[in-house]
């Protein structure tokens, strides 16, 4: 009776958070928010927060001993990341530099933000590495804290593909293990989103936490009806590339008690169009456009 009572006791906390979390607008930093910052960053995560972001959205791989890690793309990018020797690394070399094939200790070494991005001449530049999960969790926490501000969600991007399967990633019931194991262990679960292209990484998550919120990434033109079709349940949020979102999709989200976050909205024309057409946030590389655009609808 006692294990039951408490059972029934986490489920009211947590449909009591995700409640909560359903009434505000999320104001989601892409990658931290890259146009301002190293992606992927704790220097990057901790800016956001500043700027009011609500939700830190961030993507993760896996190492090769197994720690899951900030990065969205599985090699070190030559556009910006500086081998352990401060060397440039070519788009011919850049396979050579495979993160599922690098201890984490070794990943650390590299350089992701000296150089700066070419496509963000906004970003600052610094030194910067590849955080774990687990570090940018604590991280950000204890910032937040400090700082008096409201406690961050998190927006999780699980970067798999079939086509990645043993060579860019462990398979999805590894990956999906890995990546739970460091979120329950932070106890930020109610706070978590977890999102992707990949249904498959989806399906483990919502079987493993039903309770969890679960994000559809959606870059084609298939329709809601279709890509919903994807998956055996019912995400929490549909997220569709921004320029996707019409008001028939919002509508049509909403009437099937979805939440609409659509992404990657870099100019204030956009996410003024966007917020007037009731999507439910934004997600963007630039989240010093919410001061510009939304506060000034207050």
């Amino acid at each position: 009776m006692l294990k039951l009572l408490a059972t029934f006791l986490v489920g009211l906390a947590t449909s009591a958070a995700l409640a909560q979390t359903s009434t505000f607008f999320d104001r989601q930093g892409h990658r931290g928010g890259r146009g301002l910052m190293p992606e992927n960053t704790i220097p990057a995560m901790r800016r956001a927060l500043d700027l009011g972001v609500t939700t830190l959205e961030m993507d993760v791989l896996i190492s090769q001993d197994g720690q899951v890690l900030l990065s969205h793309d599985p090699t070190m990018n030559p556009d910006y990341a500086l081998t352990p020797a401060g060397q440039r690394i070519t788009k011919a070399e850049q396979d050579q530099h495979r993160l599922y094939a690098l201890p984490y200790a070794t990943i650390r070494r590299y350089d992701v933000g000296s150089q700066g991005n070419s496509h963000f001449p906004r970003q600052q530049k610094m030194l910067a590495y590849k955080p774990l999960l687990a570090e940018v969790i604590d991280s950000v926490e204890a910032y937040a804290r400090r700082k008096k501000l409201p406690a961050p969600h998190y927006n999780i991007e699980t970067k798999t593909t079939p086509a990645g399967d043993g060579t860019l990633h462990p398979a999805p019931a590894e990956f999906v293990a890995k990546l739970l194991a460091v979120v329950r262990e932070k106890g930020v679960g109610p706070r978590v989103i977890v999102q992707s292209f990949d249904p498959r990484t989806l399906e483990l998550v919502h079987q493993a936490e039903p309770t969890w919120r679960t994000a559809l990434l959606v870059a084609n033109t298939d329709g809601l009806e279709a890509n919903l079709r994807r998956l055996s349940f019912r995400p929490s949020i549909y997220s569709p590339q921004h320029q996707l979102v019409t008001p028939q999709l919002v509508q049509a989200s909403h009437a099937q008690g979805l939440r609409l976050i659509p992404w990657t909205v870099n100019s204030a024309a956009d996410i003024q169009r966007l917020t007037r057409l009731g999507v439910d946030g934004i997600i963007t590389d630039y989240p010093d456009l919410f001061a510009e655009v939304l506060n000034r609808r207050k």
